[in-house]
């Protein structure tokens, strides 16, 4: 299948100014439209590996990112999110684009993809054994996603969990590791070969930046990995790296807070739910060195062998 990267810029833009360009992750397609040079830009740096279908067949998500015309392309000018037809968001300042477009693709499948049982957690795999990671933002949950995929880690998702109702199975949603603020200069400094897209300064959650997931990741996101551990992990400035066992209750509660379609499924999310909960070991996490956080991680997965 055809990659974006086998795109020409000419082509590229074709796409989105034209019929669409149908993008490939995980298990959805995606079909874009947008008339915003900054975005052409960073779909081609951070998605340049995934495939895209022919113009024309099915999508799950129709998102449409348009920079309006008039005098508002040149006075403060803004972009607009479109999806089927709605506009459930105000407009942003146009530079911060490409951190819209991660989000509203956030926004699509929490809201859509009810097929699974969604959690707002990173998930990472190693070994063929899963580790889920909820946590509210500002938790250091993306920075320690971040550091696992750029040791060699297995990225599945850096925001969203999908789980499989039939078997419990982990579905992969490998796009780019959102970062904010000071994470984004620690992931520089922890790995300098990260590929990151441009920033978007002065949201409402500061400064907001992506880094291409790795190939690897891309091209395994037809495989499914089996939950291993759940853990919940939080940064503290100076904090001993530490793991604390959890029981099962307070795992399976913890979690349901952090499901983004648990009280929707009903009956089924909460089988799903105590199914997941029933295999995988809960843990709370605390961390402040990120050497220390992933040899701990190298070593939950070995003894989980």
């Amino acid at each position: 299948m055809l990659t974006l990267s086998q795109l020409s810029p000419a082509q590229l833009r074709a796409r989105l100014d034209g019929p669409g360009l149908d993008l490939h992750t995980g298990p959805f397609v995606s079909r874009i439209h947008s008339n915003i040079p900054l975005l052409a830009r960073s779909l081609a740096k951070l998605y340049g590996d995934y495939p895209i279908a022919e113009p024309g067949g099915f999508a799950d998500f129709h998102l449409r990112l348009q920079q309006p015309g008039g005098l508002r392309r040149w006075w403060r000018p803004q972009v607009r999110f479109d999806q089927d037809g709605q506009q459930p968001f105000k407009p942003l300042p146009v530079a911060q684009a490409s951190a819209m477009f991660e989000w509203m693709m956030n926004w699509c499948v929490a809201n859509r993809a009810h097929s699974y049982l969604l959690l707002h957690a990173a998930v990472v795999e190693k070994n063929g054994r899963g580790i889920i990671l909820p946590a509210p933002p500002g938790s250091g949950k993306s920075t320690l996603c971040a550091a696992l995929v750029c040791r060699g880690w297995r990225l599945l998702s850096d925001e969203l969990t999908l789980v499989r109702h039939e078997d419990g199975l982990l579905v992969p949603l490998p796009r780019p590791v959102s970062l904010k603020n000071a994470s984004i200069g620690v992931i520089g400094a922890f790995a300098p070969d990260a590929v990151f897209g441009p920033l978007a300064h002065g949201t409402a959650k500061g400064t907001v930046g992506h880094i291409r997931a790795p190939r690897a990741s891309i091209e395994r996101a037809h495989e499914c990995a089996a939950p291993l551990a759940i853990v919940f992990p939080r940064w503290e400035a100076g904090a001993a790296t530490r793991l604390t066992p959890l029981s099962k209750a307070r795992t399976f509660m913890r979690v349901a807070d952090n499901a983004f379609n648990y009280l929707v499924l009903g009956e089924r999310g909460f089988r799903t739910l105590g199914a997941l909960v029933e295999r995988c070991a809960g843990h709370e996490f605390v961390y402040s060195r990120l050497e220390e956080a992933l040899a701990l991680f190298d070593a939950l997965v070995e003894e989980g062998a």
